[in-house]
């Protein structure tokens, strides 16, 4: 598999996102074996950086990561977050220098590490200045717990403003074919300051797999059922443009995903989405999209859909993000 670096973070350029293994997803956490088995794959797939974070459970998930990393530590790039859980006893988000001190030693003992390689604050807390979190990051850096900074569905000032304190490695936000909101306001900042992008979830939280068609699929714990890109009306709608990947798809002998997938590695080279599986042939399946390539005609096509109708979270979700 072709690698990128994130500033001068080098990762396989299709990455792996290990929440639904344990977590928000329809039978997420039900079968840690196949996980593990997923993990092992990637692995032997070239795919070197694998997602995950203490919220995702909560601790579950780094503990399965951990456990499927046992003795090859050292073949990938471990990204977990903070944020999202107070260990200080406060309300909500809380990135206070105090919590990420708590927040990470919890997190390298659940991943059975001595180091985490890019450790991003997982919400920006409005209640702690970005510098006294970035500030607290750097003393981590300098002890050698984590090796590199990054933020979450951070806004451009906040972005510029952690910079300013400590090099920040990577953001992380939600981008795709059907979520193209950091095109505008977030790329260009990165780009200014030589700051890497993961998207998460670049396959529309399973839509642009195509395999999506009815929420009759999710169980009631599943936190797309409240999610209004899947109401009834907007699903009827995205159903159509998920439709239009598949048309793309067919001409190339390709599957939906890998063409989602395409479309986003070819948006520039300091990208490297981490799309979200627990199961062997779906990371093979993604993993082979680093082969695929779309004609300038069909990147042309993808980039004129019109956007998915619909939030991309609930209201309390959205609160959280910065714009």
């Amino acid at each position: 598999m072709k690698h990128i670096t994130l500033r001068d973070l080098d990762v396989a350029r299709i990455g792996l996102g290990a929440m639904g293994m344990s977590h928000a997803y329809t039978g997420a956490g039900t079968d840690d074996t196949e996980s593990i088995r997923t993990l092992h794959r990637a692995l032997e797939l070239g795919v070197t950086f694998i997602d995950t974070a203490e919220v995702y459970g909560p601790y579950t998930n780094e503990r399965l990561v951990g456990r499927a990393l046992k003795g090859r530590r050292d073949e990938v790039v471990l990204a977990t977050k903070f944020g999202l859980i107070s260990h200080t006893g406060r309300q909500g988000a809380d990135s206070a220098p105090a919590n990420i001190r708590a927040a990470v030693e919890g997190s390298l003992t659940r991943l059975d590490t001595d180091r985490i390689d890019l450790y991003y604050q997982h919400r920006v807390d409005p209640g702690t200045p970005i510098e006294d979190t970035v500030g607290a990051l750097a003393e981590l850096v300098a002890e050698g717990k984590i090796r590199h900074i990054g933020l979450s569905e951070a806004g451009p000032e906040t972005i510029r403003r952690a910079h300013a304190v400590h090099p920040v490695t990577a953001v992380q936000s939600e981008y795709s074919l059907f979520t193209r909101d950091p095109e505008a306001r977030v790329l260009p900042v990165l780009r200014e300051l030589n700051i890497g992008f993961v998207p998460f979830s670049p396959l529309g939280r399973g839509f642009l797999t195509g395999t999506i068609r009815s929420t009759d699929q999710f169980d009631a714990d599943d936190f797309r059922a409240d999610n209004p890109r899947f109401t009834k009306e907007n699903f009827q709608h995205n159903l159509r443009l998920a439709d239009e990947v598949a048309a793309v798809a067919a001409e190339i002998d390709a599957t939906s995903a890998q063409v989602a997938l395409a479309w986003l590695l070819a948006q520039g080279d300091d990208i490297a989405p981490i799309p979200g599986t627990r199961r062997v042939a779906r990371v093979e399946e993604n993993s082979a999209a680093d082969a695929v390539q779309l004609s300038a005609e069909q990147l042309d096509r993808l980039s004129s859909l019109p956007p998915a109708a619909g939030d991309t979270h609930n209201e309390a979700q959205m609160r959280m993000m910065e714009r």
